[in-house]
């Protein structure tokens, strides 16, 4: 499989697993890297039997609702779609930028995934830049950059991974994640990395206001449709530094806007109090989690052509009652006057005040409040992931923007 420019080439070998190897201007850059998808009653890649294989050529042009790069997407790239024995297909994509593969499976009822093997064998030895863990956590981990090799087994790193021959560059990262848990890598040898996923919760206990401990794991990471895709799984390779936060292989490999109105939708600057504990100076009143700052706030933010403001922690009376503001402000006063500022308002919650409270966001849009600030999700399981798509879902169903904070 070749890009559309003929840079990248991807050679599949289907033996004990289903193999492949990447080149890019003919030099060697992944070689005998493998992919195999673990259910509870099959492993999907073992011993593989080809039933079908189909070529084909996408090039088609897209407008993103919120232009983060580019406004228009070109999404142009070479398709191999490999049909299996077993009722699963295997789709590999190049591009000109990169390389990307998915499972999809055909199967009547739901499925237990137990693992999945993502392994990414380098041909020659890497620089490494990656976020060193213990923890399937809040990616707030300073990034480390160290030869591959030395990448420890009993740690992880959350994607994206930078990986740098000297010559060319390669990242791995993931997309179009849904109902499945987050993809992190951890050293396999000298020139290799696996993939890592949460397993399921079963039980959970308590953690203080604003989260719920994990105590009790399936062995399992994913349960699921049986008939569905699986996120892809890519590499953007470049020879060009400028290319990696360039690409746009996210946005190309993920499912299209499923928002009919999305006229709503206006992202924009944010000023907000928490960083510095909403102290001002220079004022003619007491600064902190009162009417008078939050004014002053409102102020800057329009002054400065600003369009929201955060009321982050401290706004509400408690953490875990998303309906009652701090006496100490007056919060329909405040949109009112942000109103006639131009200043929307967003509002800061703990995800477990919005978990056990979930018809909040159709009070918010009664309050006519902009948007909200959710934190401290601080996992990446199956369960969690989700947790952000219902959110999503829900928050524009009543138009409000959503900030995840603490966050994958």
């Amino acid at each position: 499989l070749l890009s559309p420019d003929k840079r990248i080439k991807v050679s599949i070998d289907l033996k004990k697993k289903i193999v492949y190897s990447v080149t890019f201007n003919g030099d060697a850059l992944l070689t005998d890297s493998y992919l195999q998808l673990n259910l509870d009653k099959q492993k999907l890649g073992e011993n593989p039997q080809l039933v079908k294989k189909t070529f084909s050529t996408i090039n088609t042009t897209s407008r993103p609702v919120v232009p983060l790069k580019n406004s228009t997407v070109v999404n142009n790239y070479n398709l191999l779609r490999l049909d299996f024995k077993g009722s699963f297909s295997v789709e590999f994509r190049a591009y000109n930028d990169g390389i990307a593969y998915r499972f999809i499976t055909a199967k009547k009822d739901s499925v237990a995934v137990t693992g999945e093997d993502a392994h990414f064998n380098f041909s020659s030895p890497v620089e490494t830049s990656y976020q060193e863990t213990d923890s399937f956590a809040s990616y707030e981990i300073r990034y480390t950059r160290g030869d591959l090799k030395d990448m420890r087994k009993d740690r992880m790193s959350p994607t994206p991974v930078l990986y740098d021959n000297k010559k060319y560059k390669v990242l791995i990262s993931e997309a179009d994640l849904y109902d499945y848990p987050c993809l992190f890598v951890k050293g396999a040898g000298d020139k290799a990395v696996d993939a890592v996923f949460a397993k399921v919760p079963l039980k959970y206990g308590p953690n203080g206001d604003r989260s719920l401990k994990v105590e009790k794991e399936a062995d399992y990471i994913a349960k699921t449709n049986g008939t569905r895709s699986f996120p892809w799984r890519f590499l953007v390779i470049t020879d060009k530094d400028k290319q990696i936060p360039e690409n746009e292989m996210v946005y190309k490999l993920s499912t299209s806007n499923q928002l009919k109105d999305t006229q709503w939708i206006k992202p924009g600057q944010v000023t907000w109090e928490w960083w510095h504990n909403a102290y001002v100076y220079g004022v003619d009143f007491k600064s902190g989690y009162n009417q008078d700052t939050y004014k002053y706030y409102i102020d800057f933010a329009s002054k400065f052509g600003i369009p929201y403001i955060i009321m982050d922690e401290g706004w509400a009376k408690t953490t875990m009652n998303p309906f009652e503001p701090n006496p100490t402000i007056n919060l329909q006063e405040l949109i009112a006057y942000g109103k006639t500022k131009n200043v929307k308002i967003m509002l800061w919650f703990t995800w477990l005040a919005v978990e056990n409270n979930f018809n909040v966001f159709e009070t918010l849009e009664k309050w006519g409040i902009a948007g909200v600030k959710i934190d401290f999700m601080d996992r990446s399981d199956q369960w969690m992931v989700n947790y952000y798509t219902r959110v999503a879902k829900e928050a524009a169903k009543h138009h409000i923007l959503v900030d995840f904070h603490g966050a994958f």
